[in-house]
């Protein structure tokens, strides 16, 4: 699709100003006319869906939710809001329904589960109900500011991209990635969960656990098929076989806020998860 609009705008433009002779038969100028409209209802159909699992996140879900919806609508772009809550005990659905009626059902799509099912299934489950053809991932504790989203979609259109991940070590250009909040413990773990795995793995991506990514669903469909991990791994895994997969990944700096409100969900035994992911995806991949 990005190709194609590419192509026929300038096409277009050469024809109209260089081409055109008004003396000349009609159907040059019905040409002219159906390479604009072409490249206008293909520039209009791009549609950005965010999928967004929640577990008891009522003190947050308001304000990102705000801030998604800011974001596009100052973009111009067109937007919805997949919300996946897994029986948060705090009234993280309730809030959701209030958003719901605030920002519309077009905009805000409710797909709750009973229980806590784990972050991997989370996404398989929202992905289902997507209408957009590029589909965004991020965390709802507001760790992942929406202001990064318009950074990304330019990256995308730019390099062709099927992923573009945000990267807490990296730069591009002036714009650097970076973490604020965390202790110099929860900096180290993230440094070495990294580093373990791209001595193990060499995904070529420099933040292999970050969840902050914007996917051509097209893509986004065929890897999650083959991802077999359902918890704190999922990330990683779906990078490395989209990678091995031959998917071409962007990289958009993020800096890492960490979250507002509640406590995080990371402890010993999603450490130990990774650490058995990491190992299965070395020797299987």
């Amino acid at each position: 699709m990005q190709q194609a609009v590419s192509h026929t705008f300038p096409t277009f433009l050469f024809r109209f100003f260089f081409l055109y002779d008004p003396c000349s038969d009609l159907l040059t100028l019905l040409t002219l006319l159906i390479d604009l409209w072409i490249f206008t209802m293909a520039a209009a159909k791009n549609k950005y869906s965010v999928i967004l699992p929640t577990y008891n996140e009522r003190r947050n879900l308001p304000i990102i939710v705000w801030l998604i919806q800011r974001t596009f609508n100052q973009e111009k772009l067109d937007w919805e809001v997949i919300i996946v809550d897994d029986g948060s005990p705090d009234g993280t659905l309730e809030i959701a329904k209030q958003l719901q009626k605030l920002y519309g059902p077009e905009h805000i799509v409710l797909k709750p589960r009973q229980g806590k099912l784990g972050l991997g299934t989370a996404y398989v489950h929202g992905l289902k109900h997507t209408t957009g053809n590029f589909v965004i991932i991020m965390d709802a504790d507001f760790s992942h500011h929406p202001k990064f989203i318009p950074e990304m979609i330019r990256i995308q259109k730019e390099t062709d991209a099927d992923i573009v991940t945000g990267t807490r070590y990296a730069s591009r250009g002036d714009i650097k990635g970076g973490v604020y909040g965390w202790d110099l413990f929860r900096k180290f773990t993230s440094r070495t969960a990294n580093l373990i795995a791209d001595v193990m793995l060499m995904p070529g991506v420099s933040d292999l656990t970050g969840s902050f990514r914007l996917y051509k669903k097209s893509v986004l469909e065929k890897v999650i098929l083959n991802t077999e991990s359902k918890g704190y791994s999922f990330q990683m895994e779906m990078m490395v076989r989209a990678k091995a997969m031959g998917y071409k990944v962007s990289e958009c700096p993020i800096t890492f806020v960490d979250r507002v409100y509640g406590e995080s969900k990371l402890g010993g035994s999603e450490i130990v998860e990774y650490l058995k992911g990491v190992l299965s995806l070395w020797v299987k991949v």
